[in-house]
């Protein structure tokens, strides 16, 4: 029996299973990582982007952001075949939740979930959880009324020469996603470490596993007696607890699984 197998196997008679996912899994859409070597903190200062600066600077923060922006998602991105294989593996149910660092928003698209998502960030959509730990870069959020709306329009103003925009209320927009220097919503990781906890399996998925709190959740699953998988072409600090490490890609690696759990 292969790795593939077993962790097939664990994932059929898991009565929990978790995906943790991370850059790695949306760079085979096109969407570029942050870190490594042609990562975007390569052609951008990451410390113009805190929240401290937002507070401080926020007709500043909104044109070095208008550029990131353009950046990371100027293009048109689809979910790939590994947000496929995860959505299959939800439907299936196989899966019950998926943990995101992403801010693409390539997981609701791949299971057909709408953007409308609640404040705290968590979506329970028809077949799994979906919690996106670092918000969704497709809406902002009003600072003072907390009002949500679509990101591009705001965008548009902003290039417009509207630095900062605002809401109706006064208020100045921003990315509703979680800057350098600001707290993640309580929520949103409270669910996320009990579901660790919960975990018969927990798979992490193209993520360096290298940022806090997501870094410490295959740990957490490890220490209640879960088993981990890794799939990420670079090795982790969590690989030594891992029971399952692949260093394939993940559009290859996550339809595989797919298919074995299914036909288990």
């Amino acid at each position: 029996m292969t790795e593939l197998d077993r962790l097939a196997s664990d994932f059929g008679n898991a009565e929990t299973a978790i995906a943790l996912t991370g850059a790695g899994i949306s760079a085979p859409s096109g969407i570029p990582t942050f870190r490594g070597d042609d990562g975007v903190w390569k052609r951008f200062d990451e410390g113009q982007f805190t929240y401290g600066r937002f507070r401080s600077d926020p007709a500043g923060f909104w044109a070095d952001r208008l550029e990131l922006h353009r950046e990371m998602f100027g293009g048109e991105f689809e979910p790939n075949a590994a947000h496929d294989a995860l959505a299959a593996l939800a439907r299936d149910g196989h899966l019950d939740a998926i943990l995101t660092q992403n801010t693409d928003g390539l997981h609701r698209d791949a299971a057909f979930v709408g953007d409308d998502s609640p404040a705290d960030g968590i979506t329970d959509a028809a077949d799994a959880t979906i919690l996106e730990l670092h918000g969704n870069a497709r809406r902002v959020r009003c600072t003072d009324c907390g009002n949500r709306t679509e990101a591009e329009p705001i965008f548009d103003r902003a290039a417009d020469g509207e630095r900062p925009p605002t809401c109706d209320c006064g208020g100045v927009y921003k990315p509703d996603v979680v800057l350098f220097g600001e707290q993640l919503p309580g929520a949103v990781i409270q669910r996320a470490r009990s579901l660790a906890r919960e975990s018969d399996v927990f798979l992490a998925i193209g993520s360096s596993l290298a940022v806090e709190p997501a870094a410490s959740l295959p740990r957490l699953a490890a220490s209640s007696g879960a088993t981990v998988g890794i799939v990420n072409l670079e090795s982790t600090p969590c690989d030594g607890v891992a029971d399952v490490v692949c260093r394939e890609d993940v559009t290859e690696v996550l339809p595989r699984l797919r298919d074995l759990a299914a036909s288990g």
